[in-house]
């Protein structure tokens, strides 16, 4: 490095020394070294400086001139040279910076939730994958998680990094996996530098990733968004859930010393039966944030190995408390609570529940007496049912004082849209990819105008037009079902489906031919980054190739109590991996549905069953983990389907 120029890592760590909250940098760290500019369209560059100071930008023989404004940000647009590289950026003003290795090609952000981020070394031979990642005109750049209640100027995360082998290290880098089977192919067949903007955080709705201003038409996120903006103005620590700041505010047993306090003097408690109603708390049939105190007497000397502390399901949400430290907390109601004891000693032991009741009826601990219970290392169970000291801190009896929302991950409306997305704006960009879902699949027809609303605010966002937005459909999960009928998971990827097909630049990857029964994160990732890939070379890069499965294209009634499926995007023809064609179910006018026998002719499928002698609709690979058999000869899966537009079992969903 020459005299008197400054690497842009060194800016960011002089900022950081001895500063809680430094100044912005002179340029926004999504600019620095081995990153990927977007060929072909100006190239916004900014940063901040001092009011006024002049910033150029130069990239070879092309320049560009901004000057900072009253706040100090100044925005550059630079027209790149052709697509390859690696160039030198240098931009300078009161400082100097110099950006080495930078490529020009295409940049698509990469954005999601968990099966997004799921990284390249989880995935299906992940640590020969990465040995063999040797693509040093591929870049990515992860952007770090971060809630924020107002839009955020500097993202966190970074820096980019090569795909290679030594780039990625041996776990990967945090390179999502469908982010990168997606760039490979593209860069295979495109021949072009890729650019991956990663933005995905686990278990989040897709309604933290879209705006207010999105929001707000939609109707469904106001007693949301009412919540977020009162906390917004009220100013403070900043979450990326309803649920914590609501406990800051009505939890009255963690102000002014801790009801789970081990020396507490509980006294006064009153006894109470667990499970139970509550009805000793006067808080039966209502809501109520209740804690819940037992002593727990174990012998000396204390049995090797470990203790865990069993509850079953519980409704709505549990923190547990040993010996005044907290060893667990979970709200999903499903998941049968299992704690390890961290902190148990010989003697006395004072173990503490809060617990959060939504349900008026049928809440707290649902599983009964014999799930609760603490299991010693030596594997003597001592029971956890019976009577308990009890005290209620929030009682469900006044209106409206529960908060709209239970999650304790991120699920706070527009907050990753502010922390995570809004940063990166008006970077030029190719398009996006969008793996999420999981957390609105009991939602399904709301995303029917949910998902169309966030790409219309990342369109507005970034600023160039309707740059192209691929969906990947949901693969398949939990356990296949005996008999045909209506499933959340079925109506969610119909929902991405009409997505695809109706918003503009858009296209579904059908998924549904791969996924885990037993793992919501199926570690088959090529097929998701292939697929999606195929969307981006047929319809951007203008390959005349494949990139949909077969699709309903209409329905005929036949003579015999038949029905004639045909098909559009058959490319060669349909065809069956399996046994049969399957798996379709039938049903007549009364909507009761079986499973149907199957043929194909041509570019259709005739279906019928013997209990259906009337039939009027027909479904296709219609619940949460089908027998999808039905492919085009290009070796796509059948997008899932039904010709019936009866409510189905999310139909007026709109909470969680």
């Amino acid at each position: 490095m020459r005299k008197g120029l400054i690497s842009i890592s060194a800016v960011a760590a002089v900022a950081l020394l001895g500063q809680q909250n430094p100044p912005p940098p002179f340029v926004s760290p999504l600019f620095g070294d081995h990153m990927v500019l977007q060929r072909g369209k100006p190239n916004p560059i900014w940063g901040w400086s001092e009011p006024g100071d002049t910033v150029r930008v130069q990239i070879g023989e092309r320049t560009a001139a901004a000057s900072a404004g009253a706040d100090g940000k100044w925005v550059a647009k630079i027209d790149p040279p052709a697509a390859g590289g690696p160039y030198t950026v240098k931009i300078s003003g009161k400082r100097t910076v110099e950006l080495q290795d930078v490529l020009v090609g295409d940049v698509w952000i990469c954005a999601g939730q968990s099966n997004m981020q799921f990284g390249l070394g989880q995935a299906r031979n992940g640590a020969e994958e990465i040995k063999n990642a040797n693509y040093p005109r591929m870049r990515f750049y992860n952007v770090g998680e971060r809630d924020s209640y107002s839009p955020a100027d500097v993202p966190r995360g970074g820096p980019w990094r090569v795909i290679t082998p030594e780039g990625l290290g041996g776990r990967g880098g945090g390179l999502s996996a469908a982010a990168y089977f997606f760039g490979r192919k593209v860069y295979q067949s495109a021949q072009v530098p890729i650019g991956l903007l990663q933005a995905a955080v686990g278990g989040v709705p897709a309604e933290t990733f879209a705006s207010l201003d999105a929001l707000r038409p939609l109707k469904d996120f106001d007693d949301r968004i009412a919540f977020f903006e009162r906390l917004r103005q009220k100013g403070g620590r900043e979450y990326g859930n309803y649920i914590m700041p609501w406990y800051d505010e009505n939890d009255i047993g963690m102000k002014n010393g801790s009801w789970a306090d081990a020396e507490l003097d509980d006294s006064s408690w009153k006894t109470v039966q667990v499970p139970g109603d509550f009805k000793e708390l006067g808080v039966a049939g209502v809501p109520s944030l209740t804690y819940l105190r037992k002593e727990i007497t174990i012998p000396d000397p204390m049995p090797e190995g470990r203790s865990r502390i069993y509850l079953g399901q519980v409704e709505k949400m549990d923190t547990v408390y040993l010996n005044g430290r907290q060893v667990g907390a979970s709200s999903w109601v499903e998941n049968p609570r299992v704690y390890g004891a961290m902190g148990l000693k010989p003697g006395r032991n004072l173990m503490t529940i809060r617990l959060l009741r939504v349900k008026a009826e049928g809440g707290g601990f649902i599983d009964g007496a014999a799930s609760m219970k603490l299991v010693l290392g030596d594997g003597k169970v001592i029971p956890l049912a019976g009577e308990w000291k009890g005290k209620v801190s929030v009682d469900g009896h006044t209106s409206g004082v529960l908060p709209p929302g239970y999650e304790s991950v991120t699920s706070m409306a527009s907050v990753l849209y502010n922390g995570m997305l809004a940063p990166l704006a008006p970077a030029a960009i190719t398009g996006a990819i969008w793996y999420q879902g999981e957390s609105n699949a009991e939602r399904a027809y709301q995303y029917r105008k949910l998902l169309p609303a966030m790409i219309a605010d990342w369109r507005k966002l970034f600023g160039q037009g309707d740059f192209p937005f691929y969906i990947v459909g949901l693969p398949a999960f939990m356990h296949h079902k005996d008999n045909p009928g209506d499933d959340s998971w079925a109506e969610f990827r119909e929902a991405q489906a009409i997505v695809a097909k109706n918003v503009s630049n858009s296209c579904l990857a059908t998924t549904v031919d791969t996924g885990d029964p037993d793992n919501i994160h199926p570690i088959d990732k090529a097929p998701v980054g292939d697929r999606l890939a195929s969307c981006a070379l047929a319809n951007y890069y203008g390959q005349m190739i494949p990139y949909s499965g077969p699709t309903l294209a209409s329905v005929e009634n036949m003579s015999g109590g038949a029905m004639k499926i045909h098909f559009n995007h058959t490319d060669g023809g349909l065809v069956v991996k399996g046994d049969k064609p399957g798996e379709f179910s039938i049903a007549g006018a009364d909507h009761k549905w079986y499973w149907a026998d199957a043929r194909i002719e041509g570019d259709a499928v005739i279906v019928s069953s013997q209990s259906v002698p009337n039939p009027v609709a027909v479904r296709y690979a219609w619940q949460s983990f089908p027998t999808a058999t039905l492919y085009n000869a290009a070796g796509l899966p059948a997008v899932p389907f039904r010709t019936d537009d009866w409510p189905g079992v999310t139909f007026g969903k709109s909470i969680y």
